[in-house]
Formats: structure tokens, C-alpha cells, sequence
């Protein structure tokens, strides 16, 4: 298997492959390529929306031939941050990219107007998008699928108007309900004056094993449709931790300010399952069926016309556009979901500044006329449906202040205290305990997933851990989802892809590696993405935690300030870090 990268620069209207057996054999793939190639392509102190910033997009050896090795991963400067970009994406595209050839594209430069990029197997093409420059992303989609009418697996992603805006956390929508949702892809698209990608590839993948390749792909299809945690996946899906996370007391509701809901039961994930779910889709490769789309009705006439759309929802959108909004109804969250969609709007980020806007705005920090006079208050659909399209315009530099995120916004207005946000990412829907908090903090990309943080405190919850045990955790899994993430698979799979299936399934496509091996993998890929991290300007010794976090009863009750110094202190410490 030949592992390429595919380079386009965009200043220069060029394209050109280069074979980089060693990259892959060293760094395997996905994650772990991306940072490798990031630190190349990517100087110190590059501006994220310079033509000097790259976007990186990368596949592991897995994808497209077994199953639920479904991810794509982008890597990429922070337009929010300012440092490590990096996320994940389903749908079609690891497909697309694998048939097409290319186990990695770099995009480099910034074209002379709105482009997108045509890729065919081996065939790129740069194309004028000016026509469809400010149109909305999905729109967008259904543009490029008549016109590009290219045969083979197809992946179509691209921005909406936040992204042409460069909102700090603008999205990239992938197919049709899937996104490289976090940290600001988006952006960096609209700085190149990028609209699309289109993937579509016919080639061949040859294994060097075929009975030995059969007998490992049905082991772990047959583990994985077998598994409960995946037909929990598949019947309501993770927003059936709405209602879980709110008995726990761990469900963040208006800002933060309690952590439960009154009301979660009306937005709970069986409640939309019950009277929204319209139906569910995999993407490309898997067999889970996971993805769940509701129908939202809107009245568009006196007389009784109406429009269905249909909206993707999970437990993320549900809690930062939901419970942290103080919603009290599915409809007002999926009309609220179906704003971020069409304008390409990451939906944490959205939601988590709003809530910060909404209690600024009570709390005198900002005025109605920062607002436009648009209503910023809990429960209220239509005064946030407005404000996320003012967000996504940047209608005024009040709202050109919340599409830079909640940190910048509450460093020019004030609220930094109940600005939720670690390492200047907006945070995740867990108020579960202390390793959320840290996981967050430490994780290479400030997310929930980098370490599943909220998990570890809801395992404390039923046999207590103490600060160096719950640390402990922390690095396992810090580690062990980079080498996961190289793969790239789905993090719903990471129990079907034990250290003896991952050895199996490589062995199968001619890649031979060790437990051991892939230990040292994760931790080296670890330590790559944290270089990047410093020689960007982050350092955890000064890293802001708001005060809201201890404010709030948590599922483990009370966070203390000394429990969170004192993991920091063990996670330096057990890194090695002075």
C-alpha cells in the first residue's frame, strides 16, 4: 500500500503528490501524521487565518476497510485558541479519501477569490465558487452535488457565512449532518477564501492477506453489533445522558449556574426519540446506525402550510443549545441547531457564548444596544435564533466580540468568572467532578474527548478515587486515544478495538506492531501535539479556570480549587514537566 500526500497550494493554483512511506510507518496515520505535518508545513507564531496556516486532513490504515474506522481528522492552527486545531469528522470523507488515494492532504496558500477544490482520484481541479461565496452550507451541498456529477465515493464538505466571516469557531459541514465542529476550521476555510471540498475516488484497496483480512473484519463487525453499548447508540444515542447526567446532578443548565434541569425531561433523548426522530443513518463503514435525525415543522403561511426540515441531533447540541439556554422544548433546540447548520457555526461554542452573553446582559456588562435589542434571556428560541445570525454576520463589534468566543468576549466586556470556557475552548456538557474540569484543561484539544474526564468522575462516583488516581486515568487515556485516533476510528468502537484487535486489524492490511509499540506510539504523539501547544504559547501553569466551576454542586459535589492544583500539580509531575 502506497501511503501519499496530496499537497495544493492555493496561491499558486497548484497540486502535486508525494509518497511518504516514512511518515506512516512512524506515525501510522490520522492524528499522529496530522501533528507531524502540522510542525512542517506550520512556522512558529503563524497567524491561524495567514496563507501561511495550513489545513491538514488525514486518514490511518484502517479506515475504509474495517469497520467503524469511520473518522477523518483535520489538523490545523486555532483561529479560537491560538494553538492546537484539531477535529474529528464521520460521514463519507475517510471513505472518499481512501478510494481517491490520499491518506493526507495539505492545503496550503489563500486563492485570489472564493474557490473550492475537485479532487478525483488523482485529479484536482481548483474551481471558482464565487457564485455560491455567501450561500448557506447547506444549500451549498445540494449545489455541488449537481454539479459535481463525478462517479465512485463521494464527500462533499464545506462552509456557511460564519466560516466567510471567520467566526472564531465556525464549522465545516461534512456530507449533510456530520462537521469538523471545534476549534475553527471553519475560519481557516473563509481565510483562504475556500467554500468546498469535493472527494470522490475509485480506486482499489489490495490486502496482502485476504482470508486472514476476512476473518478479522467479521470478529469485529460481529463484536460490534453485539455489543449493548452500541444498541444504546443506535436506539436514542447519547442524548440519552440527558436525563442521566441530570439525576447525577451533573447536567450544566443556565451557564452553569446549576447542574440540573427542571425541565430535562422535555429534551431529553426520549422525549425526541418518542415524538421527533425521523430516522437514523450510519456513516460510511459502520454498522451502528447512530446518527439521528428529528423533523422540525415550521409554519410558513396563515394557512396551515408548513416546511419539514430535518435536523441531526445529539447530546452536545441538546445541552450548550438546550438545558444551558434554559430551553424548555425539542423544537425551540432543533431550530436552534438549524440556525448553527445553515450559517456553519460549531453548536458548543454557539451555545456556551450565548449563555455567557444571556447573564452578562442581566448582569449590566453589556446593553440593549450592544444587542441590537435583540432579547438575550433563558428559554427565549427566537431572541437566540437572532443573535446566532448576527454572530455569524458579525453584525456589530458586540457581536463581533462573541464570534471571537467567550473568553475574548469577556475580556473586553468583563465575566471572565462565568465565561465557561478551559484553555479557551468553550467547554463540554459534563459538570461531573474535578477530572472533567482537568481533562479538559490538560486535553490536547480542550475537549471531553481527549480523555473522557466526565467519565472517570462518574466511575468515582460509584467507588471513590483519590487526585493520583483520577490522574492516572487521565494520562491512560490521553495516550491510548492517540493511538485510536491514528487509526482513525470512532471513539463508540474503542472498546470493540482492544490492544490485540488494533495488532490483528493492522496485521491484516500488512502493518505489524506491538503492545508495545503501540504504547510508545500514543505517547509520542502526545508529546508532539504538546510542543506544538508551548511553541504556540500555551502553558498550563497559568491556564484560567473560571470560578463558576466551583461555585456549582457538581456530581461529585463541591470542586475545591486545591482538589484541581493538587492534579495539576500530580499530571506535571507524572509528565515529567517542571
Amino acid at each position: 500500500m502506497l501511503r501519499k500526500v496530496l499537497y495544493i497550494d492555493l496561491s499558486k493554483g497548484e497540486s502535486w503528490i508525494v509518497e511518504r512511506q516514512d511518515l506512516f510507518e512512524e506515525w501510522m496515520g490520522g492524528t499522529g501524521v496530522g501533528i507531524r505535518l502540522l510542525q512542517e508545513e506550520c512556522p512558529t507564531g503563524t497567524d491561524p487565518l495567514s496563507p501561511q496556516s495550513p489545513i491538514i486532513f488525514s486518514i490511518g490504515p484502517l479506515n475504509g476497510i474495517f469497520p467503524v474506522a469511520t473518522k477523518t481528522v483535520a489538523t490545523f492552527k486555532s483561529p479560537l485558541t491560538g494553538e492546537l486545531g484539531e477535529s474529528y469528522a464521520g460521514g463519507r470523507l475517510s471513505l472518499a479519501l481512501r478510494f481517491a488515494g490520499h491518506e493526507a492532504v495539505v492545503i496550503r496558500g489563500k486563492a485570489e477569490r472564493p474557490v473550492y477544490i475537485s479532487i478525483n482520484n488523482g485529479d484536482v481541479k481548483i474551481k471558482d465558487a464565487t457564485s455560491i461565496w455567501g450561500i448557506d452550507a447547506q444549500t451549498t451541498g445540494v449545489i455541488l452535488r449537481d454539479r459535481e456529477t463525478g462517479v465512485g465515493r463521494r464527500s462533499i464538505i464545506r462552509i456557511g457565512p460564519a466560516g466567510e466571516n471567520l467566526v472564531r469557531y465556525a464549522c465545516v459541514v461534512v456530507d449533510t449532518y456530520r462537521h469538523f465542529g471545534r476549534l475553527g476550521l471553519g475560519a481557516v476555510f473563509g481565510s483562504k477564501r475556500l467554500k468546498a471540498l469535493v472527494i470522490s475516488g475509485t480506486e482499489t484497496v489490495e490486502v496482502p492477506d485476504p482470508k486472514r483480512y476476512r476473518e478479522v473484519y467479521n470478529r469485529l463487525y460481529a463484536t460490534t453489533v453485539k455489543t449493548d453499548v452500541m444498541e444504546k447508540y443506535h436506539d436514542i444515542g447519547t442524548s440519552v445522558n440527558i436525563n442521566v447526567l441530570n439525576w447525577l446532578k451533573g447536567l450544566p443548565t443556565k451557564n452553569f449556574q446549576l447542574s440540573a434541569f427542571a425541565e430535562a425531561e422535555k429534551i431529553s433523548g426520549e422525549m425526541f426519540a418518542e415524538m421527533y426522530l425521523i430516522r437514523r443513518f450510519s456513516c460510511a463503514g459502520c454498522p451502528i446506525g447512530c446518527v439521528h435525525i428529528a423533523a422540525l415543522k415550521s409554519a410558513y403561511s396563515t394557512h396551515h402550510e408548513f416546511e419539514v426540515r430535518k435536523v441531526s441531533y445529539d447530546y452536545e447540541p441538546i445541552y450548550s443549545l438546550g438545558s444551558n439556554l434554559g430551553i424548555e422544548s425539542a423544537e425551540g433546540i432543533l431550530q436552534l441547531i438549524d440556525v448553527c447548520e445553515r450559517t456553519g457555526l460549531d453548536v458548543m461554542s454557539a451555545g456556551v457564548v450565548l449563555s455567557w452573553a444571556t447573564e452578562a446582559l442581566d448582569k449590566g456588562l453589556i446593553t440593549p444596544a450592544d444587542t441590537l435589542n435583540v432579547s438575550l434571556k433563558w428559554n427565549d428560541v427566537d431572541g437566540y435564533t437572532k443573535a446566532l445570525e448576527n454572530i455569524a454576520k458579525s453584525s456589530n463589534e458586540f457581536y463581533s466580540a462573541l464570534a471571537r468566543g467567550a473568553d475574548y468576549a469577556a475580556a473586553k466586556y468583563g465575566g471572565i468568572e462565568f465565561a465557561m470556557t478551559l484553555g479557551k475552548n468553550e467547554v463540554s456538557g459534563y459538570h461531573t467532578g474535578p477530572a472533567s474540569i482537568v481533562g479538559q484543561l490538560v486535553g490536547v484539544r480542550h475537549s471531553h474527548l481527549d480523555n473522557a474526564g466526565y467519565s472517570i468522575d462518574q466511575k468515582a462516583a460509584k467507588k471513590p478515587m483519590d487526585a493520583e488516581a483520577m490522574v492516572n486515568e487521565i494520562i491512560k487515556e490521553d495516550n491510548s486515544r492517540g493511538v485510536f485516533n491514528s487509526l482513525v476510528g470512532c471513539l463508540f468502537a474503542r472498546g470493540v478495538y482492544t490492544e490485540d484487535n488494533i495488532i490483528d486489524a493492522l496485521g491484516a492490511v500488512g502493518i505489524t506492531k506491538s503492545k508495545d509499540d503501540l504504547q510508545d506510539l500514543g505517547k509520542r504523539i502526545f508529546d508532539e501535539k504538546y510542543k506544538f501547544k508551548v511553541q504556540e504559547g500555551f502553558d498550563l501553569t497559568h491556564a484560567h479556570i473560571p470560578r463558576r466551576f466551583y461555585e456549582t454542586v457538581s456530581t461529585l459535589g463541591t470542586v475545591t480549587p486545591e482538589t484541581v492544583d493538587e492534579m495539576l500539580r500530580l499530571y506535571r509531575k507524572k509528565r515529567g514537566w517542571s
